[in-house]
C-alpha cells in the first residue's frame, strides 16, 4: 500500500486521510498542506492510496476489497509508522469509504493501534448511507474508460462529480491528474498493478482503479446492507473520541435525519455543513479546510 506524506516524519502527532471509494491519496494534498501550516510544521499527515488504487497494489481475489481489509492494512501502515517514530496522537479525516475506516478504528476497542483515535473527522458518511447513492454509484464503479488526454478525462469525471461542489478549471485538473494513468500500464486483469504519474498529459490514458473493486460493491443485497448498517452504528455508539461530521448540505449519501441522528448519539459528533455541495466536499475550498484545521487543534 502506497502512501503519501507531509511534515515533519519524525512527529508524535499522526494524522492519517483516507480517501473515498473510487479517489486516492493525492486528493489531500491541500487539507495535508492546511493541516502541516496550522501545526506549524509539527505534524505527520499521512494519505495513503488504499490498496487498488492509486499506485498502491492490486488483490488478485476482488472479494479483498471490502472495510475489514482496509481497516486492518490501516492498522497496519499505523504500526509501521509508530516503528519509525513513536506515535502518541493518532486523529483520522476520512471521506465517505475512508471515513467508514475511520469509523471502525476508533469504534472497535480490539485493534492493536499504537495510540487510539484522538479526534474523528467523518466526511459525508454516516453508519446509514441512502440506497439511492448507492445505486448512482454503481453507474459509474468499475468503469475505467479511456481516454486520448488529461483534460478529456478531468472532463468526463466532472460529468459524474458535480456534487463535489464549485471547483475552478485549474482546481479540477489538479484533483484530476492523480486520478488517471496510461493504459499501457494495465499488465493483466485483476493482477496489474496500475500506477498513477504526476502530470500525465497524453492518451491513451484509464482511471487509477482496479475495476474489480466493483465486485463486492455490486454483490451488496438489501439484507447484507442491513447488517452492515447494525454493525455500523453499534461501532459508531462505541466511540469516545471528540468527532466532526462534516456534510455537503445537498449530500444524497448522508441524510439530514442520519446526520442529525450523529450529533445526538454514540460521540454526538459536531456538524458542519456546506452549502452548494452534494457528496462529498474535496476541502480544496478554504472554508472547508479551516473546519478541519480548527477542530483537530482548536482546544
Amino acid at each position: 500500500m502506497a502512501y503519501w506524506q507531509w511534515g515533519d516524519d519524525r512527529s508524535p502527532h499522526v494524522v492519517l486521510c483516507v480517501h473515498g471509494l473510487s479517489r486516492q491519496g493525492r486528493d489531500f494534498d491541500l487539507l495535508a498542506q492546511a493541516i502541516v501550516a496550522r501545526a506549524g510544521g509539527r505534524v505527520r499527515v499521512v494519505c495513503p492510496d488504499v490498496v487498488g488504487r492509486g499506485r498502491s497494489d492490486w488483490l488478485r481475489d476482488p472479494d479483498g476489497y471490502q472495510l475489514p481489509l482496509y481497516a486492518a492494512d490501516m492498522v497496519a501502515l499505523l504500526m509501521q509508522l509508530h516503528g519509525q517514530a513513536p506515535i502518541e496522537r493518532f486523529d483520522h479525516v476520512g471521506t465517505s469509504m475512508g471515513g467508514l475506516i475511520g469509523l471502525i478504528l476508533a469504534g472497535h476497542r480490539e485493534l492493536p493501534l499504537p495510540a487510539p483515535v484522538h479526534r474523528l473527522v467523518l466526511n459525508d458518511v454516516g453508519p446509514t448511507i441512502d440506497a439511492g447513492a448507492l445505486q448512482r454509484i454503481g453507474l459509474y464503479l468499475g468503469k475505467v474508460g479511456r481516454f486520448a488526454s488529461l483534460q478529456e478525462a478531468a472532463d468526463a469525471m466532472w460529468a459524474i462529480s458535480q456534487s463535489f461542489g464549485p471547483h475552478t478549471p485549474a482546481q479540477w485538473l489538479a484533483l484530476s491528474q492523480h486520478m488517471v494513468a496510461p493504459a499501457a500500464q494495465r499488465t493483466g486483469e485483476g493482477t496489474a498493478k496500475l500506477s498513477s504519474v504526476d502530470a500525465p498529459a497524453d492518451g491513451p490514458l484509464v482511471l487509477h482503479y482496479d475495476p474489480a473493486i466493483a465486485v463486492p460493491f455490486r454483490a451488496i443485497t438489501p439484507e447484507i446492507a442491513a447488517q452492515g448498517e447494525a454493525v455500523m452504528w453499534a461501532l459508531y455508539d462505541a466511540i469516545t473520541a471528540p468527532t466532526l461530521l462534516t456534510r455537503g448540505a445537498q449530500s444524497d449519501l448522508l441524510s439530514p435525519p442520519t446526520a442529525l441522528a450523529m450529533t445526538q448519539r454514540g460521540p454526538r459528533a459536531r456538524l458542519v455543513e456546506f452549502e452548494g455541495v452534494g457528496h462529498a466536499p474535496t476541502f480544496v475550498a478554504p472554508a472547508q479546510s479551516a473546519a478541519v484545521t480548527s477542530f483537530l487543534f482548536d482546544t
